[in-house]
């Protein structure tokens, strides 16, 4: 299996190598790193590894800023990571990091750290072991701070 890393210099946190380390803990596959300017550069970055350099799946981090044009702008990032799924038939894994999802850098620090590493991990339950994640549905997984756990009636 070969995974592809797309991350970006905005970014105030080295989540591709969060994510690359976590990788290596949990399989046994070829890493390709493709790191662009902003997250607006992430879609065609990921098409690239998927189609050029042969990926399986990608995974897409970015660190929007923390105002309205920082999240007008992962709108549009995401919406390009979707269209290049589409168009490629392969799972790109979105982890954006939102600067105003926490209060100070170190909080950032550890929320990106924390996101990047379980999302790595998904990539790997998703390619390798997809009834790990079949067994999750429902359970309100959330990547980065506390999961929320299932509705209760």
């Amino acid at each position: 299996m070969r995974v592809g890393v797309a991350d970006t210099t905005f970014a105030r946190v080295n989540m591709g190598a969060h994510a690359i380390d976590e990788l290596r803990k949990h399989a046994s596959v070829a890493i390709e790193r493709y790191t662009v300017p902003g997250i607006k550069d992430l879609p065609v970055a990921c098409k690239k590894l998927l189609e050029e350099r042969r990926c399986d799946i990608v995974i897409a981090l970015g660190m929007p800023g923390g105002k309205e044009k920082d999240r007008i702008c992962a709108h549009e990032a995401s919406q390009g990571l979707m269209l290049a799924q589409l168009m490629t038939n392969r799972h790109i894994i979105e982890v954006f990091v939102h600067e105003d999802e926490a209060e100070s850098d170190a909080e950032l620090a550890w929320l990106a750290e924390r996101r990047a590493r379980e999302h790595a991990q998904n990539a790997v339950r998703l390619m390798l072991r997809p009834r790990d994640l079949e067994r999750e549905a429902g359970t309100g997984q959330r990547q980065g701070f506390a999961d929320a756990g299932p509705a209760r009636q």
